[in-house]
């Protein structure tokens, strides 16, 4: 009997995921079939999505709450799609608001097997999200490797499968040359500057990381300012560079051929002598890079009251977490100023090796140099499927 797999993703960095884990299954399951709802990269792998996975990239109370009847409909949908086919088992990847309803409209009806992609930060905050998650979910597939213990004591199988991040290439030296010959950047040291993907993001930060760099160039004028830009800001981004400094260069992926664009950003993390990042998975593919960095991060007021009484941990960067560290400087909340985020990048750039071991652990803790892990996803899955 052929393998039946239900799988849904609702972002591109879900799709991302799903891409892979398909790969991996079919490598390993030839006989593998898939229905769902997914975007490009899980198309590639043979599935047909059953509506727009754009439909369920919504952030935010203000977004959310004018397609909430939508969104409603679509998790009834999707649910008695996965109620009539009854697959051997349904995998969900993040985007925990749509796939936890769904998994649990689906538990209320049949006993389908339930694995969810990405353990939920119950480490950081809210953890009874983990025995709530129980309810509805069998199996989870973590990507960070402190994870699965939280789970397993909330009642759900888990395996830690690695993160995506190790998996990804890196910059060869013909990117490099090809890199700084389309910016004349000729042997010129610069510093990355990443204010984020999401437009709220970009607006909250960009003027803080622009005045912080121009601190820093005070006592570093050699150094250029290279912003790659997420697709999505691009247009913002370039606006505020002009606030920024005369000598910043903006990387916009709306400009290139999608695997240009992939190259130029590779070449960017390979080259940059330091980084300047919000808070997010990009720490991570920093440290992929071996790229030195300060992580900070302005929260709306209320949300960083609510944050700093709620946290359960003391750093929020994941270098920092993994390797069980505290070598990326952190400036948070009150502390995201120009002044204080300047201190920090001279500090790190007076000191290049000093996060050199911390972001080594953190790849090779990730899974760097072993199995893909959307192979290793696959894995987890087939092995504690019953007569798989």
């Amino acid at each position: 009997m052929s393998l039946r797999v239900f799988i849904l993703a609702g972002e591109p960095s879900g799709d991302r995921l799903g891409g892979a884990l398909m790969a991996g299954l079919r490598e390993l399951r030839p006989d593998v079939t898939f229905e769902g709802i997914g975007g490009p990269l899980m198309a590639e792998q043979g599935l047909t999505s059953r509506f727009d996975m754009s439909e369920l990239s919504v952030m935010g109370l203000a977004e959310v709450l004018p397609k909430y009847r939508h969104l409603k409909r679509r998790i009834r949908e999707t649910a008695d799609a996965v109620i009539e086919s009854r697959p051997d088992v349904m995998i969900t990847i993040d985007s925990p608001d749509f796939s936890l309803r769904v998994a649990a409209l689906v538990k209320e009806a049949c006993n389908v097997r339930t694995v969810h992609y990405v353990a939920p930060s119950v480490w950081a905050w809210r953890p009874k999200r983990a025995q709530k998650m129980a309810k509805v979910i069998d199996h989870v597939l973590a990507l960070l490797p402190f994870e699965p213990p939280y789970m397993e004591a909330a009642g759900m199988e888990c395996d830690f499968v690695g993160h995506p991040v190790v998996a990804e290439p890196q910059a060869s030296a013909a990117e490099i040359a090809a890199f700084r010959a389309a910016y004349d950047l000729e042997d010129a040291p610069f510093v990355l500057a990443l204010p984020g993907s999401r437009r709220s993001e970009v607006s909250r930060l960009a003027p803080v990381f622009g005045a912080a760099l121009r601190q820093f160039q005070q006592t570093h004028a050699e150094y250029r300012i290279v912003v790659p830009a997420a697709a999505p800001v691009a247009d913002l981004v370039r606006a505020e560079l002009s606030e920024w400094s005369d000598t910043a260069l903006v990387i916009d992926p709306n400009t290139l051929e999608p695997e240009v664009a992939k190259a130029h950003k590779r070449a960017a993390f390979a080259e940059a002598e330091l980084a300047l990042a919000a808070s997010g998975t990009v720490s991570l593919e920093l440290a992929a890079a071996r790229t030195p960095m300060v992580i900070a991060y302005k929260f709306q007021w209320l949300t960083w009251q609510i944050m700093r009484r709620m946290a359960l941990i003391d750093t929020v960067t994941l270098v920092n977490l993994v390797s069980d560290t505290r070598v990326v400087p952190e400036r948070l909340g009150p502390d995201c100023t120009p002044d204080k985020i300047a201190r920090a990048l001279k500090k790190v750039k007076a000191d290049p090796t000093a996060q050199a071991a911390a972001m080594a652990t953190t790849m090779d803790r990730l899974g760097e140099g072993g199995e893909a892990p959307g192979l290793r996803a696959a894995r987890a899955v087939l092995a504690r499927l019953p007569h798989s």
